[in-house]
């Protein structure tokens, strides 16, 4: 996976003007998934959530983020993948949607990778279909596939509720 990175030195380089996206990678349930760097504005490994009565079983809770309430999702729960095992751990990756902060629980973040946009595919038809409705396309990595999540799809809750 380190050979899909980019050392900053093709960004320059005349020779190398193809452009590329930055992406955070993270795994859920052993799948790569990643966000656009833009759309992050933090990464957390382990915070204090407080439960939300009533709310989706996905939606973990809030949390305080230097004095703002951060909505958790559970993105493993949201995807429909079996839930975390108790003693594992998880991080979490703070995204604006909406003007709302949104902490997204993933078993782990990875690195920062710059993709090319020429290598860069819309949803495979047989990736799975909760994939397709919360993904915006895929990236083939030497050894896997990096699945690109569409945050403002996922935290729609009235779109995809409807649908």
């Amino acid at each position: 996976m380190s050979s899909q990175m980019d050392t900053g030195k093709s960004r320059g380089s005349t020779a190398d003007s193809e452009k590329t996206e930055e992406f955070v990678t993270f795994t859920i349930a052993g799948q790569l998934f990643g966000i656009p760097v833009l759309q992050i504005q933090d990464v957390l490994s382990s915070y204090r959530i407080t439960r939300i009565p009533l709310a989706p079983p996905e939606i973990t809770g809030s949390l305080n983020l230097r004095g703002r309430v951060v909505t958790a999702i559970d993105v493993r729960l949201r995807l429909g993948l079996p839930p975390r095992p108790a003693d594992a751990d998880s991080m979490s990756i703070v995204a604006e949607n909406g003007g709302e902060l949104y902490s997204l629980m993933v078993d782990s973040v990875g690195e920062v990778l710059a993709l090319p946009h020429s290598a860069y595919e819309r949803n495979l038809p047989t990736l799975d279909a909760t994939f397709r409705t919360f993904c915006d396309g895929i990236y083939r990595l030497d050894d896997q596939l990096l699945v690109v999540l569409d945050v403002n799809r996922l935290l729609d809750y009235e779109h995809v509720d409807a649908a």
